[in-house]
């Protein structure tokens, strides 16, 4: 299947690390022009030279607009709004405005500061695709992670408008929900979730699995492939879909494994 993005200007948000490289590698891979952009100066100086990297704060307007401008003013064929931070695991009145809204700041209204810069370069094109990360969180709720679900069900609201408005204009707008991603992201949000619930951390890593049918954690390469997809020809009237890439949650965080439901089921 020939999923080449030769000539393809590409913009990813935190695309220094973990799943934002992997997109990042991925899209360079199949031929894109990649740009990203990163809040960790280390981690930017450790992508490939074909990436082309800048250090800014995507919850920034500003900062968004200058980097964004001048990229969009060559053209920009594909966004990949991957930004997002885990935010607090706790009850909910144990968080405070400011945890609250750095999650959205991050996780959500990023996304609509970088949109808005590009859009009008894709209208002029009468092209474009935008891909919008969002998670399985964005599907099902969670216990202890209100801003971040919060974040993730705006995702898909957002992306199901864009898809609505830009699809006259030839541009088409999906969102991703990962499952749980393997990696060192993932591993912070089950030390803090076991803390939360008074449980190992291996226990909550087998929550996770079990809550899928396949019974599994996927790779960021899994996720990348599915971007590459999008933004390919293949995927050419895909639009306005959440698509997971998760081994099919059935539930996002089933509590099977809890003490208080053993003692209820002895």
């Amino acid at each position: 299947m020939d999923t080449r993005l030769d000539g393809l200007r590409a913009v990813v948000t935190a695309g220094a690390a973990g799943l934002g490289r992997a997109i990042a590698r991925a899209l360079v891979g199949e031929g894109a022009t990649v740009f990203v952009g990163d809040v960790d100066e280390r981690a930017l100086a450790n992508l490939p030279s074909a990436v082309k990297c800048s250090r800014v704060d995507v919850t920034d307007p500003d900062a968004v607009a200058a980097w964004l401008d001048p990229i969009a003013a060559s053209g920009v064929g594909l966004l990949v709004n991957n930004a997002g931070v885990a935010g607090p695991t706790k009850p909910l009145e144990e968080i405070t405005p400011g945890e609250w809204r750095r999650c959205l700041a991050v996780g959500l209204d990023a996304q609509f500061h970088c949109a808005r810069r590009v859009i009008p370069a894709m209208k002029r094109q009468q092209s474009g695709v935008i891909v919008n990360i969002s998670s399985t969180a964005g599907l099902f709720g969670m216990p202890y992670r209100a801003p971040y679900v919060a974040a993730k069900f705006g995702v898909i609201g957002l992306t199901k408008s864009l898809a609505m408005e830009l699809g006259r204009h030839g541009i088409r707008v999906n969102a991703i929900a990962p499952g749980a991603i393997t990696g060192k992201r993932m591993d912070r949000v089950i030390a803090a979730h076991a803390e939360a619930e008074g449980l190992s951390r291996e226990e909550i890593r087998s929550l996770y699995a079990e809550g899928t049918s396949m019974g599994t954690f996927v790779d960021p390469e899994e996720i990348a492939d599915m971007v590459v997809f999008l933004a390919s020809a293949r995927g050419k009237r895909i639009s306005g879909q959440v698509i997971s890439v998760d081994g099919h949650t059935e539930t996002l965080y089933p509590r099977t494994l809890r003490p208080d439901r053993q003692k209820n089921r002895s």
